[in-house]
């Protein structure tokens, strides 16, 4: 008898929720790894696809082996690819363990791979693009974790002085008059491996254009199997969902033991109206069809650039 050939493995996850991207793959227990290469971030590290070596911002959420085992080869790969240092943002407690890990990792290669580990604590953020900031949240998992947002912070002209010349306002400025006000847009959220905590229901969330957020268990019956382990049951996303504002959220962290049709089913339930806004990541079908019908849309609208391309000689 002819031997099954070996399945595949590592297939990326792709939507493309414009302006951004995300990509990577989760699967809960063998990897989780999501990257949005616009804000040049990726969040944890299972595997490390090679997608996600080009982002330089790491945010690792805990350090359970399925969310930080590609963490050395991902620096260890930009170095190899003569790209600059990577930068890893993790839980303060967790990262002298981690530049433990990295530094035995020297006599192990008999080589010295340049890395980054910085520790936050929650409420900490750091700038990663201009006016761009990661920001971490107390996250409730069963080791050390954190959440994440990305937040642009813009100034705002403030509401009295709207209405004044442009002349007006600008010898205002000149004066020393503080005429603007800062204003934060939570671009995206990242809710790690947790349960369901109060950060969920904090602003960076609610407001969030685009929240990434673990949902490990489907079954009615594994309620209490989601709290021992202190993870997102989809009962939990019931009341986020109609309080998050997102224009997107997706699903990540689902089992290989689900059943993806299922998981689909029980997410459509508890979405109601919004179902069609929240996506799987791993779920390859849908999102296969999704991008094809994104780029029927975008055909039409854009006529001149695919006659270009059509006129356009290869070789």
């Amino acid at each position: 008898m002819i031997p099954r050939q070996a399945p595949r493995e590592g297939q990326i996850g792709f939507l493309y929720l414009p302006p951004i991207r995300v990509q990577g793959i989760s699967v809960a227990g063998e990897q989780t790894s999501v990257s949005v290469p616009e804000y040049d971030i990726v969040f944890d590290i299972g595997l490390c696809p090679r997608p996600v070596i080009s982002s330089k911002i790491l945010a690792l959420s805990h350090t359970h082996m399925d969310h930080v085992a590609g963490l050395p080869y991902y620096f260890s790969q930009r170095f190899f690819q003569k790209l600059p240092t990577g930068r890893c943002y993790c839980p303060k407690p967790m990262a002298e363990h981690l530049q433990a890990m990295m530094r035995s990792w020297v006599a192990l290669e008999r080589q010295e791979t340049p890395y980054e580990i910085i520790g936050m604590d929650p409420g900490d953020e750091v700038e990663i693009k201009p006016n761009t900031f990661l920001r971490a949240h107390a996250s409730s998992h069963t080791i050390p974790s954190l959440a994440y947002s990305v937040v642009e912070k813009r100034k705002k002209l403030r509401e009295e002085f709207s209405d004044l010349p442009q002349e007006r306002v600008r010898q205002l400025r000149l004066s020393g008059e503080e005429i603007s006000r800062m204003v934060e847009v939570s671009l995206v959220a990242y809710t790690g491996d947790t349960e369901p905590a109060p950060f969920l229901y904090h602003t960076d969330f609610v407001e969030a254009r685009v929240v990434i957020t673990e949902c490990t268990f489907f079954d009615p019956e594994h309620q209490d199997k989601a709290k021992i382990g202190k993870h997102i049951h989809v009962e939990d996303l019931r009341p986020l969902l109609a309080l998050w504002k997102a224009e997107h959220v997706v699903v990540v962290h689902a089992s290989r033991r689900t059943m993806l049709s299922f998981a689909r089913g029980r997410l459509n339930d508890v979405a109601g109206e919004r179902a069609e806004s929240v996506h799987m990541l791993m779920d390859f079908r849908a999102n296969r069809k999704r991008l094809e019908q994104q780029s029927l849309e975008f055909d039409v609208e854009h006529p001149s650039e695919i006659s270009t391309a059509e006129n356009t000689e290869i070789g």
